[in-house]
């Protein structure tokens, strides 16, 4: 008597395939040296435009300075390493979809199908809200700040910024609206891996709102301008989120 072909359990646990400790260091080595190696080849690539780089960074504090001001350095070694620590910043910041991806290779095999579904859109979902977030941070944000604060200088006081504490002040601004913005994704995984429901976090609106204005106090520079300009967007980057 012939047996019956029974149908496939859909219900059935998914096997993941298992690798031995030293193959996933090999792996994991494998895909840092491609990410380091990305880096570097941009780095280079782009490092003729170093100066060129700073010089768009600076344009919104240039278009602020009186007409017998200007951008000093105070540092001998500030007027070639500052475009260098730029050219580099902006060589990560490029390569995020390649490290991502990298990061994706590696995890994925430990992922069921249902896991690798999800995360496709959300690994595309962060890329694109952190590089929103870094364009906030330069067109809208930068030039608010900057013109509250050059304009709210004594007028015997003339403004002369150090190129090396701009650049450290904009790469902050532009990491702090980066991760910011990344707001949405974080609120789904919570919901998603069961550690917030949608209705406990809209019950804790009230307090999210403060927090978020509390966060923006201690992350940004000492004014109410550029604190509601990131408490604001947090906000409703919660509101998308759920």
């Amino acid at each position: 008597m012939n047996q019956l072909a029974l149908p496939p359990n859909n219900n059935q646990e998914e096997t993941l395939p298992q690798m031995p400790f030293s193959s996933h260091l090999i792996e994991l080595r494998t895909r840092l040296i491609r990410v380091f190696g990305l880096v570097l080849l941009l780095f280079f690539c782009m490092l003729p435009f170093a100066n060129t780089l700073y010089e768009w960074l600076s344009k919104p504090l240039r278009a602020q300075l009186p007409p017998n001001a200007s951008m000093i350095a105070t540092d001998i070694t500030a007027t070639f390493m500052a475009p260098l620590k730029l050219n580099f910043f902006v060589a990560m910041v490029i390569a995020i979809p390649f490290v991502l991806h990298q990061v994706w290779q590696y995890i994925a095999p430990a992922l069921y199908s249902k896991e690798k579904r999800i995360a496709t859109p959300l690994l595309a979902s962060s890329i694109f809200l952190f590089y929103i977030g870094v364009a906030f941070a330069y067109f809208v944000t930068l030039p608010a700040i900057l013109t509250f604060f050059i304009h709210a200088a004594p007028e015997s006081v003339a403004p002369m910024t150090d190129i090396n504490s701009y650049l450290s002040f904009c790469l902050k601004l532009f990491l702090v609206f980066g991760i910011t913005f990344e707001i949405p994704v974080a609120v789904l995984l919570l919901i998603l891996a069961g550690l917030m429901t949608v209705d406990s976090l809209v019950a804790k609106r009230r307090y999210i709102i403060v927090g978020c204005f509390f966060i923006a106090m201690f992350i940004t520079p000492p004014d109410a301008i550029s604190m509601t300009m990131l408490a604001i967007p947090m906000w409703l980057l919660f509101e998308v989120g759920l």
